[in-house]
């Protein structure tokens, strides 16, 4: 399905009845790496899986969008629907947008797999990077040398490539530049309501350390690590995912 929300549109599914269950996909994909959780989860609630906008059958932004602005632009999703206090599951990137609303104090309950929004410690390699395109920028800015600026810069990203920078197109660039350098570690203490974290042990792109932090900083917080697994641990062990899953909404439900 799809709808407009202020000027966005967005390509969405419902499935289901009962208490509603948010599902946030990660960067570089869509709500179909989710499909699987979406379907078991429809048997016994209301699962709601969107497009992020600029992935899958969503549109980008016609504006540089930070993370602030996805989560704006998700309650707006979720009013339009008449959804009230949702569960929602974020995996990476859509784990960014799950901590802003349960800081926000719209959620019901959280599961945050993978997910980003703590800084990653930065090598000496990743400043001398940012370092040497600033100096690079500057020197082509001189005269006579300007005109060639795009061409020399667009090589320079080349060769120091982040393979998500990479694969974005257009305006998503200057996006996930603006979102990989948000820091949300601040948000973690105000969330007030229970949350499951889920984590690979191996996951490289949002490493277990973070993970471990973030049970520290919230609350009501547990964390699984899910041994052997790299950044989509849900994927890698589903069967295990979905079970611990049931097992944390049925037990907080026992609770209420």
């Amino acid at each position: 399905m799809n709808i407009n929300i202020n000027g966005q549109d967005v390509n969405y599914q419902v499935s289901g009845t009962g208490q509603p269950v948010l599902l946030l996909h990660g960067w570089g994909v869509d709500s179909s790496l989710l499909n699987s959780v979406h379907q078991h989860l429809a048997e016994k609630c209301m699962a709601i899986s969107i497009d992020l906008p600029g992935f899958g059958a969503s549109p980008a932004p016609q504006e540089v969008w930070g993370v602030y602005q996805y989560a704006d632009f998700i309650q707006s999703f979720l009013i339009r629907l008449n959804i009230e206090k949702p569960i929602v599951i974020g995996h990476s990137f859509g784990g960014r947008l799950t901590i802003i609303l349960a800081a926000r104090a719209i959620t019901d309950k959280i599961i945050l797999c993978d997910s980003a929004g703590i800084l990653p410690k930065r090598s000496g390699e990743y400043y001398a990077r940012v370092y040497s395109y600033k100096a690079a920028k500057k020197v082509m800015s001189l005269p006579g040398l300007n005109k060639y600026a795009d061409k020399a810069l667009t090589l320079w990203r080349k060769s120091n490539p982040s393979s998500d920078y990479q694969a974005a197109q257009g305006i998503m660039r200057q996006i996930f530049v603006k979102v990989v350098n948000e820091d949300l570690q601040p948000l973690l203490t105000q969330i007030k309501v229970p949350a499951l974290l889920i984590w690979g042990e191996n996951d490289d792109a949002t490493p277990l350390w973070q993970g471990q932090l973030m049970e520290q900083l919230i609350p009501d917080s547990g964390l699984v690590v899910f041994e052997g697994c790299g950044h989509y641990a849900y994927m890698e062990q589903l069967s295990r995912f979905l079970t611990i899953t049931d097992c944390f909404l049925e037990q907080e439900a026992n609770k209420q």
